[in-house]
Formats: C-alpha cells, structure tokens, sequence
C-alpha cells in the first residue's frame, strides 16, 4: 500500500502542490513561523486550552458537575496519547512514504522526517484533544478545533503530509476520542470524584474559594435553623 495516492493527477497530490506552492512564495520568516507552530506551537497552544479548561471546570459551583467537567478534560490528553498509539500499526501496515520522498519540487520546510506518512501524527492528536475538550466544553472545544485544522493546514504547507494524511489524522483522533468516552468517564470521574474527596487533592478539583463559598452556603441554613429553635425554645 506505499503507493497511495502516489500519482500527481489525484486531488489529493494536486492540493498538496497548491498548499505547498504557498511556502515558495512566502518571505523566509514565514515559512520559519509557520514551521515551528506547525510543528511545535498549535501542540503547545492546545496543552495551553487543557489547563484553562481544567481551570474553568474547577470553578463550577455544584461539586458533581465539578468532578464531571474535569474529569472529561483530563480524558482529552489521555484520548489523544491512546490514538497515536493506535496509530502505529496504521501506520506500519499503510507503509506509505512522505510525500518529499515520491515528488519532487516540494517546498520542506522541516528536514530529517524518515517515517511514514498516514496518517499525521500531529493532526491525530491535535484533534483528538479537540474533540475531547468540545465533550468537556463547547467554547474551549472550538477554539481547540480551529487549531487542530490550523494544525492540518501546516503540515501539508510545511511539505510532510499529504492533505489526506491530515484528514486521517482528523479522524482517527476523533473516533478514538468519541468511541472511548464512555467507559473513559466511567472510570475517570469515580477517580476525580475521590480526589475531590481527599485533603490536598481537593484543590485539583475544585478551587479554594468555590469550596469555601459552598462550605458557607451550608453554615448559613444551618445557623438560622437553630436560631429559629432557640426563639421557639425560648
């Protein structure tokens, strides 16, 4: 199978040309920009939204929701690790070569990829985070999955993948995330759930000043109840 998508007229090859052809005429910076997000700077950016997520969840006033929203965000990195896993034997069996390797005039902007191509890693686990954070949250999801397609863009204008690597990737990510997700949460929010229950741990899962604003929610019904005894008592 090495030689999918290996003649120049397929739509796929011709996209790759049309992506990549925008590298050549870019200015020098920009093609070093868009080397390193490509490579290094959406995966950075998505780590970035996983904590603000993570954040976000810890803040919810009701506890089980809390333990909920923060267990499904930390299944969205664990999802993404699980799918390029699954992604090795894909890739060993579709054995098919980087794209520089079978055509030539391609502009590669990242040197020394000696691996297989289908499908992208990067996009794999670019948007397998998307896809977990969009579970856990809507807004955090997707501005997760704009930088997962950013992710996908970069890699065929960097001149590694073929756009169907990238969409591969897209979906790989996405049925690992979506098919695992139910057993995930099912033995990730118990954990949360007991985390919460611990005395450092807490703190993981919900804030200081949440937890302390739910303590006092409690103290207050509880202190007018036995005021309202004492003046029957009395």
């Amino acid at each position: 199978m090495a030689g999918l998508a290996s003649d120049g007229s397929t739509p796929d090859v011709g996209l790759l040309y049309d992506i990549n052809g925008l590298a050549k005429s870019a200015p020098g910076w920009l093609d070093r920009a868009v080397e390193f997000i490509g490579e290094y700077g959406i995966l950075l950016a998505l780590v970035l939204l996983v904590l603000g997520c993570w954040w976000n969840a810890r803040r919810q006033p009701c506890a089980e929701s809390a333990a909920t929203a923060v267990a499904g965000t930390v299944w969205a990195p664990l999802a993404a690790g699980i799918a390029v896993l699954v992604n090795i034997p894909i890739r060993g069996f579709v054995q098919r070569p980087r794209p520089f390797v079978e055509h030539q005039g391609l502009d590669v902007l990242v040197k020394g990829k000696t691996d297989y191509s289908f499908v992208s890693d990067h996009a794999t686990l670019a948007m397998a985070i998307a896809a977990g954070l969009f579970v856990a949250h809507r807004k955090f999801g997707l501005a997760a999955i704009g930088l997962a397609l950013a992710e996908g863009f970069c890699r065929v204008f960097m001149g590694v993948h073929y756009p169907t690597d990238v969409v591969g990737g897209f979906a790989l990510g996405t049925a690992v995330t979506l098919l695992l997700s139910v057993p995930a949460m099912a033995l990730l929010t118990p954990l949360v759930r007991a985390v919460a229950g611990s005395g450092r741990g807490a703190v993981l899962v919900r804030s200081r000043r949440v937890r302390s604003l739910a303590a006092a929610a409690v103290e207050i019904p509880e202190s007018r109840s036995e005021s309202g005894r004492n003046d029957l008592a009395a």
